[in-house]
């Protein structure tokens, strides 16, 4: 199991409940979108599995452990396997892309190696390898305060494809993306699940992402579950009901009929069917 999540509640310090009575759990190498309005908890859903807060209700299992037993020595080494995505990468402005890619690993390296690399970074053809699967090998030792909003989003990509986690999670990881390399970078992250074995949870704000990327809907509201199901169990009076209070399902590309996505998502995610080149 990669991870599981029984009956947790977490209510924050201004004392708003952020989540209620969630039990999900997710096997190896499992891929599932969580949707739903806005503050419907989907960010603190991912923070949870992140081992970033701690649930004040329920239990929690991550990669085999309860994080929250465990000594901060090793609740350090978990996270060092659990990668995410933010939607606002957590990058030093001054920092160069190629040093921003490589902090990836720096939980698996020892300290005498994440120091010398701060200065002569270690592994360039590594770092360039991830950057080229997101069209970004040009900006190599570009500062991250001179890329574009959509270019940083794909550093933070990039470098948690450099970790290459056991669990890897992100929060509406193409919000600063047009339409065409959003799809493009989720069917990176995709592939990075199918070939390492990783375990992907992703809540994303376009249904319709979600509905062509994923076999497994979470949907959410006011911090609860409100279904868990295949992506071909899923609805369109489901999805409505889901938005009813946002007037309408946001999507990337609007005007694309709902009903296609299912299908899309057949063909493009079998394994017998070949992928578009990335960008």
């Amino acid at each position: 199991m990669s991870f599981s999540l029984d009956d947790a509640g977490l209510v924050h310090p201004n004392g708003h409940r952020a989540l209620q009575d969630v039990s999900l759990a997710a096997r190896d190498g499992d891929r599932l979108a969580v949707i739903g309005p806005s503050g419907a908890g989907k960010t603190t859903l991912l923070r949870v599995l992140g081992a970033a807060l701690r649930p004040g209700e329920g239990t929690v299992q991550l990669l085999g452990e309860a994080p929250w037993r465990l000594a901060a020595p090793a609740l350090r080494k978990l996270r060092s396997r659990i990668g995410t995505v933010h939607q606002s990468p957590p990058i030093a402005p001054r920092l160069r892309v190629v040093t921003a890619v490589l902090s990836g690993r720096l939980g698996q390296w020892t300290t005498m190696r994440a120091l010398g690399s701060l200065l002569r970074p270690s592994d360039l053809e590594g770092a360039h390898e991830v950057l080229s699967r997101l069209s970004l090998e040009d900006r190599l030792f570009d500062r991250c305060d001179r890329l574009s909003g959509g270019q940083l989003q794909r550093v933070g990509i990039a470098r948690v494809l450099y970790q290459r986690p056991a669990l890897l999670l992100a929060d509406e990881p193409v919000s600063a993306l047009d339409p065409t390399l959003a799809d493009a970078t989720l069917q990176q992250l995709v592939a990075q699940s199918e070939a390492t074995g990783a375990t992907f949870v992703a809540s994303l704000h376009a249904v319709d992402l979600a509905l062509r990327w994923f076999p497994r809907i979470v949907g959410m509201r006011s911090g609860q579950v409100v279904f868990d199901e295949p992506v071909g169990n899923v609805t369109e009076p489901m999805l409505a009901a889901l938005y009813a209070s946002e007037g309408g399902l946001p999507m990337q590309a609007p005007g694309l009929p709902l009903d296609i996505a299912p299908r899309t998502f057949a063909a493009v995610s079998a394994n017998s069917v070949e992928r578009p080149d990335c960008l």
